[in-house]
C-alpha cells in the first residue's frame, strides 16, 4: 500500500486544470498489442493504469478513481499531469447556465405533440 501523498509526490492541486467527478477521460495512445513498436510514455504505475482504462474507452473522473481505488483528489493530480503532458483529452460537462431552459423544451415538446 502506498500513501496517496506518495502517489502525487506530496502535491495536492491539478496545477491550473480543474477535474470535475463527470468531466470524461480519454487516451488516444495506440495500444501496446496493436502496436507493440509504440515506446510507451514515461509515466508512474498509476499513471499508466489511467492510461490504460482510458484508452480507447471514455471515462469519468470518478470511475477512474473507483476503478484505481484511489481517492478522487490524488487521480485529479495524476490527470493534471498527464493533460500537461498531453497523453490524455478530457471533455468537461456543460455549465448549467448554458443549457437551454426547461420552460422552452417544455414548449418545444407541446408544439411537437401538437402535430
Amino acid at each position: 500500500m502506498v500513501r496517496p501523498y506518495a502517489v502525487t509526490g506530496g502535491r495536492t492541486g491539478a496545477g491550473e486544470q480543474q477535474f470535475d467527478l463527470i468531466a470524461v477521460v480519454v487516451s488516444d495512445l495506440p495500444d501496446p498489442a496493436l502496436a507493440p513498436d509504440a515506446p510507451e510514455p514515461p509515466v508512474g504505475p498509476e499513471q499508466a493504469r489511467i492510461l490504460g482504462l482510458c484508452r480507447g474507452t471514455p471515462l469519468s473522473v470518478a470511475e477512474l478513481a473507483a476503478d484505481l481505488d484511489l481517492p478522487v483528489g490524488v487521480v485529479r493530480v495524476l490527470l493534471g499531469d498527464l493533460l500537461a503532458a498531453g497523453l490524455i483529452r478530457v471533455s468537461r460537462p456543460v455549465p448549467p447556465a448554458l443549457l437551454p431552459d426547461e420552460r422552452i423544451l417544455q414548449e418545444v415538446l407541446h408544439g411537437l405533440r401538437a402535430l
